[in-house]
C-alpha cells in the first residue's frame, strides 16, 4: 500500500495518516460529522444558541420574504399614530405620516442585512488575513502590516467614516457596510496576530514545518482552526457594530438617506411628538425594539459559536457519536 506524501497535500483533506486505511465514503462521513453534524448538534443543545439562531433566522426571513408579503408603506395610507394591535391591518400601528410601521421596518430590513453582512465579512476577512500573515511571518511583512494597522487604530473611526462618506456619497448598502467597517478590522487584526505568535511556537506547527508542509497548508490546517472561535465571535461583534454605527450615523444625518434604514425611522420618530407624549411612544419603541432584539440574537448566537470550538464540548460530543467504522470492523 502506498502512503501519500504529506508535503504534497494541497488542502486539509488530502492527507491524514489516521485515515489512510479507511474508504473514501468513511472519510466523507467523518468530515460531515466533524464540520456539519457536530456544530449543528452542539448549537441545538444550548438554549442560548438555539434562541440566537431562531432570532437571526426570523430577521433573515423578514428581510428575504417580508417585502414580497407586506406592501410597501406610503404616506397617508391610514390614519396617523394608530396604536399597535388596534387595527390588524397595521399591527405595529402607524407613524406621523400615516405609514404602516411594520411595513417600514420590514422594507428596511433587506438593505440592513446586506449592509451588516458586507461590513462584517469585510472587517473579519481583512483582520484574519492581516493578523495571521503578520503573526506567522514575524519579519518585514509583520512590521509593514502592523504599521498600517497601528495607523488605522490611531485615526478615530468616526472621522474616517465621515470623510469617506462625504467623498463617496454611498447609496449601495454593501458599500455603506464596507465604509462603516473600514476601521473596525485593525483592532481584530492586532488580537489575531497575538494569538498566532503564540500558536506558531506549538510543537505541531514545528512538526509541520519539519516535514516540509507549505506555508499555506500550515496557515490553513494548523493555525486557522485554532483562531476560528475568536474570528467567529468577532464576526458577530462586527455585525453588531455595523448595526449600531449605521443607525447612529443615519440618525445624525451623516449618511445620505437614499436607503431605508432603521436609523432613519428612529430619526423621524425622534422628531415627532413621540418624546413628548406616551400616546405616540410606540413610534419610538418599534425601531428601538427591532434593533435591540436583533442585537440580542447575535449575542446569543456568538455564545453558541464559542461552544462549537470548545475542546471539552467537542470531546463530549465525539464520545456521544458511535464509531460506525469500529462497529463495522
Amino acid at each position: 500500500m502506498t502512503t501519500k506524501d504529506p508535503s504534497s497535500s494541497s488542502n486539509i483533506f488530502d492527507y491524514d495518516p489516521s485515515q489512510s486505511t479507511v474508504s473514501r465514503s468513511e472519510r466523507y462521513r467523518r468530515v460531515y460529522d466533524e464540520y456539519v453534524r457536530a456544530p449543528i448538534t452542539i448549537l441545538w443543545e444550548d438554549w442560548r444558541a438555539k434562541a440566537g439562531l431562531i432570532i437571526t433566522s426570523l430577521y433573515l426571513v423578514m428581510g428575504i420574504v417580508g417585502p414580497h408579503v407586506i406592501p410597501k408603506p406610503y404616506p397617508n395610507q391610514a390614519e396617523r399614530y394608530i396604536l399597535p394591535f388596534q387595527d390588524l391591518s397595521y399591527v405595529f400601528g402607524t407613524d406621523g405620516r400615516g405609514q404602516d410601521l411594520l411595513g417600514l421596518v420590514v422594507h428596511a430590513t433587506p438593505d440592513m442585512l446586506i449592509m451588516i453582512v458586507a461590513g462584517a465579512v469585510f472587517s473579519t476577512v481583512v483582520a484574519t488575513v492581516v493578523g495571521i500573515a503578520a503573526g506567522y511571518d514575524r519579519g518585514q511583512l509583520d512590521q509593514i502590516l502592523m504599521t498600517i494597522t497601528d495607523a488605522t487604530i490611531a485615526i478615530p473611526g468616526l472621522i474616517i467614516v465621515i470623510v469617506l462618506a462625504a467623498i463617496i456619497e454611498p447609496s449601495n448598502p454593501a458599500i455603506v457596510g464596507i465604509l462603516l467597517a473600514s476601521h473596525v478590522w485593525s483592532g481584530i487584526a492586532r488580537s489575531i496576530r497575538s494569538q498566532v505568535l503564540s500558536l506558531r511556537e506549538e510543537s505541531y506547527v514545528e512538526a509541520s514545518q519539519v516535514v516540509g508542509l507549505s506555508t499555506a497548508t500550515i496557515l490553513i490546517r494548523d493555525l486557522l482552526p485554532n483562531v476560528m472561535p475568536y474570528i467567529l465571535i468577532n464576526f458577530v461583534n462586527s455585525a453588531r457594530n455595523i448595526i449600531f454605527s449605521s443607525v447612529a450615523l443615519y440618525f445624525l444625518g451623516v449618511l445620505p438617506w437614499t436607503n431605508a434604514n432603521w436609523g432613519v425611522i428612529l430619526n423621524q420618530a425622534y422628531n415627532s411628538p413621540a418624546l413628548q407624549s406616551l400616546k405616540y411612544i410606540h413610534y419610538l419603541l418599534i425601531p428601538i425594539g427591532t434593533i435591540v432584539f436583533f442585537s440580542l440574537g447575535l449575542i446569543l448566537l456568538s455564545q453558541g459559536f464559542d461552544r462549537i470550538f470548545n475542546p471539552r464540548i467537542r470531546a463530549r460530543h465525539e464520545k456521544s457519536v458511535p464509531d460506525e467504522s469500529a462497529n463495522n470492523a
